[in-house]
């Protein structure tokens, strides 16, 4: 079933519970993309991650930069960099507000846009979640598979790997901050595989893909 929303910005018009920003930030990094997208990026926040400025998940940073990069070169965005056009891919935050000096959300701040995070990525249902970082990747192993109480949160041996979900495959992405020499080619390989198997057979079935 595919979103009859063809709107690419905060699509389901989410709206922040609190306004904490810096002057000249965007009050919330909103959601961004293709709404019937089979691939979720998903951030921490927009201190970390980026789009205080330009609004935009993963731009403004070079952080954002490397990432996107990667999704460039197999055809998921395209145009200019501070307000891409994404293909078959969603991007979003765990937090989506944007806080004084780009500092980390508190305990609490997660937890009050928690419902926000999780009605969006619902909504979505995408068939791939690419958690980046290690907050992201713990929220998803947490929230939407069985497995976190097995699993080491160590990201250089999670990232680009396969892990199941509740309905979702998830491949856990390392901070591009941190990439090492063959960080970014595992994580090219990984999504290649990915799109060259019959992963629209897998939705809700929880299996591995290639």
């Amino acid at each position: 079933m595919e979103n009859v929303t063809e709107r690419t910005s905060n699509p389901f018009g989410m709206r922040p519970p609190f306004e904490r920003q810096d002057p000249g930030s965007h009050v919330a990094v909103f959601g961004y993309g293709d709404a019937n997208a089979d691939f979720h990026l998903i951030g921490d926040h927009p201190g970390i991650h980026g789009g205080e400025r330009t609004g935009i998940p993963f731009t403004g940073t070079r952080t954002g930069d490397i990432l996107l990069e990667v999704f460039r070169e197999l055809g998921f965005v395209s145009g200019d960099r501070n307000q891409p056009l994404l293909s078959n891919l969603f991007a979003n935050y765990v937090h989506m507000c944007s806080l004084p000096n780009g500092r980390d959300p508190t305990v609490a701040e997660y937890d009050e846009l928690e419902r926000y995070f999780d009605a969006e990525l619902r909504a979505i249902n995408a068939h791939i979640l690419l958690p980046v970082g290690e907050h992201a990747t713990d929220h998803v192993l947490r929230e939407y598979t069985t497995q976190r109480h097995r699993i080491e949160l160590a990201m250089p041996r999670l990232h680009a790997t396969e892990i199941r979900g509740r309905g979702f495959l998830i491949v856990p992405v390392r901070e591009p901050g941190e990439w090492e020499d063959t960080d970014r080619e595992r994580l090219r390989a990984r999504l290649e595989a990915i799109l060259e198997s019959d992963y629209r057979q897998t939705k809700g079935v929880a299996t591995r893909i290639g």
